[in-house]
């Protein structure tokens, strides 16, 4: 008898251990979720556009920065796709762009791309612009971009679910904060002003 509870008791424990994972993964429209599908489209076209700037880039500070974000935003990319594969969720939402911000709609563009985001006209021109119009172009698109992104970032480091979500959306803020002062000071050796 005494084995036949021990091995009840252990096979109670293990389901319990499966069980209580899954019970408190974030759902499908928490903010953990909309954070880690939008940011990841969001990031994507940062990808895209850090590494234009490293292959058209007039300057070894403007190709490493490109690369730098493109690198460490692909990863962030791997990370949040990750979670979604782990929560058992679809690494896309039938909700609206922004459904987990609490603002929501009212964060989009007029045009419905996400806070920061180049419009494909944008990158149409960023890609065929040469010399310091590239350079200048690249650092206000950018700057743009992360400024749109580190609002994402900070919702989802103080209102996300889940500690680790909680703690890239932190990382996240603070990366993006220091990429925005040095491009801030680039546009500025350029003598360019942000994007209105």
């Amino acid at each position: 008898m005494g084995v036949l509870a021990a091995v009840l008791l252990l096979v109670t424990g293990v389901a319990i251990g499966y069980l209580i994972p899954t019970l408190n993964r974030p759902g499908d429209d928490s903010i953990d979720a909309g954070f880690a599908r939008d940011m990841s489209v969001h990031h994507a076209q940062a990808v895209e556009m850090g590494m234009f700037a490293y292959r058209l880039g007039t300057t070894d500070d403007i190709r490493t920065l490109g690369y730098d974000i493109a690198a460490s935003q692909q990863w962030q990319i791997g990370q949040m796709q990750t979670w979604l594969t782990q929560w058992h969720l679809s690494p896309s939402s039938s909700n609206h762009p922004m459904a987990w911000m609490p603002a929501g709609m009212n964060t989009l563009q007029s045009d419905g791309r996400m806070p920061g985001m180049a419009s494909a006209d944008e990158l149409k021109k960023l890609k065929s612009s040469t010399g310091k119009d590239f350079d200048t172009l690249w650092c206000q698109l950018m700057l743009r971009h992360h400024l749109g992104g580190i609002h994402m970032a900070e919702i989802a480091a103080k209102d996300a679910e889940d500690q680790e979500v909680r703690d890239a959306a932190e990382k996240i803020r603070v990366s993006q904060s220091y990429d925005i002062s040095q491009l801030t000071e680039k546009l500025t050796d350029l003598g360019a002003k942000p994007l209105s």
